[in-house]
Formats: structure tokens, sequence, C-alpha cells
């Protein structure tokens, strides 16, 4: 009974710990700031190049080891079932016993290899090609998140239009049901007000389902809990100040990430060319080994009397033919590090073809953006004339059901030029290279 309670109680602590944990890992009211910070936080693909990184660290360790002196110790035991023989000076003679047995120490020290040279001169490149594919990944998680907070806060606001436009057509309602009982006007104003307040309705509860699926989306990529409630904050005047950019700046490949990675790859490359130019040269490494040697016709007696051996010396490997290989290998690295001259080349070309389309896409959404927040407050204005032209009976409801039309869909394009124009802000900084996580 003691061991039943201490495990509940054990299970209990730990279902506790566990929800205190996922309680930590929550946001609240959380602002773009917060969710981009969450997201290079617990994003499996920032995790992913941290551990590459780490691997890249060991791997270069790996290589470098083999600088240090190698030692190793062999056991060795051989039985003979016949020993070998010879005649010398007309007699039989046997050159060896029925058992044999070693006991070795071995050692050998690098001097000069060429196939350790690149793992010393290299890995301060080999680290910066790491750490720049963890930045890239960070950069991409940046994008994505703030574009998706951008598209779940127009949802937002499309919601929020909607539910506004349902209580004035349910008010639009009302009054025309009351004048059509009173005789003022005819049943195709109410039914009319019933047809715009069902369609509008029916936009709420489309916008309300896009709304789950783009905040699910959002919690994807930044690796939010499934299950948890993810609330976004915003504040309106803050987004507006946002949205200038330099439209005048000149692009600086050397700020593109993919142009540091290549450049990076391309000296990596240069140093596996000059690697395959050392294939010519001998190796030196020096070796010694101890050994105890045993030996006796029978096996019990093997071990009562050793023979002890040891040496010490140099090995000088000079390569003379190896089929063309070293040559093969070589033109090989050559054609590499072309190759990769022309993704220079390409990622050039690209990046500026990118730049003036995400500057394109930036002007004509600013410009659209100004436009929309022009016209939002015409169509209220409009509407509110015309609303009370109807009530004193100068105007139709229908010059009242379009204006309130116009209204909602000023409101609603001017909330998604603001998140578009932000979302093309984005591109712009991402082209140039100006996002730094």
């Amino acid at each position: 009974m003691e061991k039943t309670i201490l495990l509940l109680l054990l299970f209990h602590l730990g279902m506790q710990v566990h929800s205190q944990e996922v309680r930590d890992s929550l946001l609240n009211n959380a602002t773009l700031e917060q969710c981009i910070h969450y997201a290079i936080t617990h994003q499996p693909g920032v995790q992913q190049a941290q551990l590459d990184e780490r691997i890249t660290e060991y791997n270069i360790k790996s290589r470098l080891a083999d600088w240090y002196p190698q030692i190793n110790f062999n056991y060795l035991y051989q039985r003979n079932f016949q020993v070998q023989t010879s005649i010398i000076g007309g007699n039989v003679v046997q050159l060896g016993v029925g058992n044999t047995s070693a006991l070795q120490l071995v050692g050998t020290q690098n001097i000069f290899n060429r196939d350790l040279l690149p793992a010393n001169r290299t890995r301060s490149q080999v680290r910066l090609q790491a750490s720049q594919q963890t930045e890239n990944t960070r950069i991409d998680v940046v994008a994505n998140v703030s574009k998706a907070f951008y598209d779940v806060l127009a949802t937002e606001q499309q919601i929020n239009v909607s539910v506004a436009n349902i209580q004035r057509l349910e008010r639009s309602l009302k009054d025309a049901t009351a004048q059509y009982n009173a005789g003022i006007v005819d049943k195709t104003d109410y039914k009319r007000a019933t047809i715009a307040l069902n369609n509008a309705r029916a936009s709420l509860k489309m916008n309300q389902e896009a709304l789950t699926a783009k905040t699910e989306y959002l919690k994807s990529i930044m690796n939010y809990p499934v299950g948890e409630q993810l609330a976004i904050r915003y504040d309106s005047a803050t987004l507006e100040q946002e949205i200038p950019v330099d439209t005048l700046q000149s692009i600086d490949i050397n700020r593109r990430i993919e142009f540091r990675i290549l450049s990076t790859q391309r000296r990596l490359q240069e140093a596996n060319v000059q690697y395959n130019r050392w294939a010519y040269l001998p190796s030196l490494s020096a070796n010694g080994a101890y050994s105890r040697n045993f030996l006796n016709d029978r096996f019990g007696k093997l071990y009562n009397q050793a023979f002890p051996q040891s040496y010490a010396g140099l090995t000088l490997g000079f390569p003379i033919f190896q089929g063309g290989k070293r040559k093969y290998n070589l033109r090989q690295a050559e054609l590499e590090l072309q190759r990769t001259d022309l993704d220079i080349v390409i990622l050039k070309n690209s990046v500026n073809a990118e730049y003036y389309n995400a500057l394109a896409g930036y002007k004509s959404s600013l410009a659209n953006y100004i436009a929309a927040r022009e016209n939002v407050s015409l169509a209220q204005e409009v509407y509110d004339v015309i609303n009370l032209q109807y009530r004193s009976g100068i105007k139709t409801y229908l010059e009242v059901v379009f204006a309130e039309s116009d209204l909602r869909t000023a409101q609603i394009n001017y909330f998604n030029a603001l998140y578009q124009v932000l979302s093309s802000k984005i591109d712009v900084q991402r082209a140039l290279g100006n996002i730094n996580p």
C-alpha cells in the first residue's frame, strides 16, 4: 500500500511538473516579436540546424584527432597444427612451435599527411558554414511567422467588420420590419434586410473558420502546443508606423545569407582543389611497438617465458602511380569550383530580379493601402448620410443596402491592404538581406 501511494504521488507530481512546463511555454496576447522569439526557440527546423552545428563541431574534432598519437594494444594467439620445416645443412629443421602468442603495444604518429591537412586548414570555414545554415533557417522562420501573423490579423479584422456589419443590419431589419408593420413601406425592404443579414452571417462564419485554419498554421510553424489557444494582439497605429521602407536602397549582395553561404562553399572547394593537388606529396609518420612474444609446443607452458621485441622507425611513402585517379579527382574538384562560381552568378541575377519584384509589389500594395484608407472614411460618410435620408423617407432601402455594402467592402479592403503592404515589406527586407533573426 505504501509503495502504491508513493507511485501515485510521484505520478501526480510528474503531471503537475509537465502541466507547469506547458503553461510556461504558452503565450498570452502575443505580439509579433513574441511569436518570432517563440518560433526561433521552439521551431524544430532551427533546433535541427543548431544540432547540425554541434555535429559539425564533433566532426571537426574527430578529423583533428588523427594528428595525435595513435596507440593500440593487440593480443595474438595462434595454434600451429603443422609447423613449418626447412632443410638446413642436410638436416630437417622445424621453424616454429605448436603455440605462439604475443602482447603488442603499437603506436604511430603522423608527421605529414595530406589527408589531415584540410581538416586543420578549413575548420573555421566549416564552422562558419554550419552557423550560416542556422542563420538562413532563422531568417526563413522570421519571414514565415511574420506573414502568417499578418494573415491572422487580417482575418480577425474581417471578423470584426462582419460583426459590426451584422449589428447594423439587425438594426436595419428591425427598422424595416417596424415600417412595414406600420404600412409605411412594402415588404421588400425587410426582406432585403433579411437577405443582407443572412449573407453577413454566412460571411462571418466563413471568416471564423478561416481564422481557425490560419491560426493553426501559425501555431504549426511556431511549434506551438497542439490544442492550446494562441491569442495575438496588435496596435493599428504601431503597424501603420511600420509601413514605410526606404525604396532607394541599393542591393548589397554581401548582405544576403545565400551569397555568404555560397562564398563559404567556394572557399571550401578551393581548399578541396588544393587538397587534390597535394595528392602527389609523400606522407611521413613515426611508428613503434613493444611486443612480448610467447612460444611453446605445450599450451600449459606457453606463458612461462617471454621473448620481448621492440622497435621504432619512420615510414616515408611516395605515391607513384594510381591509374590516373589523382588527376581525375583534381579535375573533378576544379569543375565543382567552376560550378559554384556559376551558382554565384545565378544568385546575383535572381537577387536583382527578386528585389525589383518585391519593390514593385510593395509600391503597388502601398498605393492600394493609401486608396483603401481614404475609401473607408468616404464610404462611412456616404453610409451615414444615406441611412439618415432613408430614415427621413428620402432614400430607398436599396440605396442603404448598397451604401452598407460599400462600407463593408471598404473596411475589409483597408485591413487587407494594411497587412498586404506589411507582408510586401518583409519581401523587400528579405531581398535586401535586412532580416536579422
